[in-house]
């Protein structure tokens, strides 16, 4: 996709499937099973179907004889789009409450309370922006069809069994007809986690239909504009304290962008608010959070998973109190 929330208006193919070395076109007309590869909630299309969700966003897949070919002809489509409302930062998600998951809570004590006796306050916000995972090798699967209706995947992935389950899912057959190998991983960083998955069940989808062996592998522009980064998240903080630093209370509200689907968010989000105290104890404390859906990638697991991003915030506002002090 070219753009960033849209309906698709017409899209013409005759062009790629024409070009030199093109073997099929893969649509999402031709998942035989269910056009999902969403690890938790089913919320993310293996292949857009009528509507795009973000800049990059896959809607066909090119079979060719050879890697240069299949990507010379899928250049050639023709798509029209008609244009949707498009929400592309966390404030924008914020002010329009646009959530992929229920907002999340935890409280302990009093904090309102406690945070009106406290000798001093200190408010302000912070943020925090993605990361790409980088992996060292590429996203990258290799699907051969075998007897008796079976698939054997070799996979670039941090999590075999899920690739199992999303790529058995995609053809509609049995677990027990899909073997997945890892033969490497080529540094995950929780990029592999769950977003492996699309790339997997989109080389199984293409065996399935030719009944031939596919590989699929990305070119790393092509694999930075499709797969999710560590979240971003912004916190806005109202923390209370007395002259030698200890805190007697703290509110925070962090908001981290999910992109246009859940994948781990509610995890990633989970740890983030369960991280907040880091090291130390709040007797009273308030913290709400927020899965920000946005027109973008759908970020997804990043070493840390969370943690740092709750433990950073409780730092700054460690630091900045010390600078109030004087320390």
């Amino acid at each position: 996709s070219s753009v960033a929330h849209a309906n698709i208006a017409s899209i013409n193919l005759d062009a790629v499937r024409a070009a030199p070395g093109v073997v099929d076109v893969i649509s999402a007309a031709d998942i035989p099973g269910r056009n999902d590869c969403g690890p938790i909630v089913h919320d993310d299309p293996i292949l857009a179907d009528g509507l795009v969700q973000f800049v990059g966003q896959p809607i066909f897949a090119v079979v060719a004889d050879s890697y240069v070919a299949a990507r010379k002809a899928a250049r050639l489509a023709e798509i029209e789009y008609q244009a949707l409302p498009a929400v592309l930062d966390i404030a924008s998600g914020v002010q329009q409450q646009s959530w992929v998951l229920p907002p999340m809570q935890l409280r302990r004590g009093d904090a309102a309370r406690a945070l009106g006796a406290s000798p001093r306050r200190l408010q302000g916000d912070i943020s925090v922006g993605g990361q790409e995972q980088f992996y060292l090798e590429g996203q990258i699967s290799y699907v051969a069809p075998r007897e008796d209706g079976c698939f054997h995947l070799w996979c670039s992935t941090q999590h075999p069994t899920e690739m199992q389950q999303v790529v058995a899912h995609a053809l509609g057959i049995d677990f027990n007809q899909v073997v997945v190998e890892m033969r490497r991983m080529g540094g995950g960083f929780g990029g592999k986690e769950s977003q492996s998955a699309i790339f997997a069940c989109i080389a199984a989808i293409a065996a399935h239909k030719l009944r031939r062996p596919i590989k699929l592998r990305l070119d790393r522009d092509d694999d930075m504009s499709i797969t999710g980064k560590r979240h971003g998240f912004e916190f806005n903080y109202d923390v209370g304290y007395d002259d030698t630093g200890l805190i007697h209370a703290a509110s925070v509200e962090m908001a981290a962008q999910a992109g246009f689907s859940a994948d781990l968010t509610g995890p990633v989000l989970t740890r983030a608010v369960c991280h907040f105290d880091n090291a130390y104890y709040l007797g009273d404390v308030a913290i709400d959070a927020y899965s920000i859906k946005t027109n973008t990638q759908s970020n997804t697991a990043f070493r840390g998973f969370g943690g740092p991003l709750g433990a950073c915030a409780i730092e700054f506002i460690i630091d900045n109190v010390a600078r109030d002090l004087g320390d």
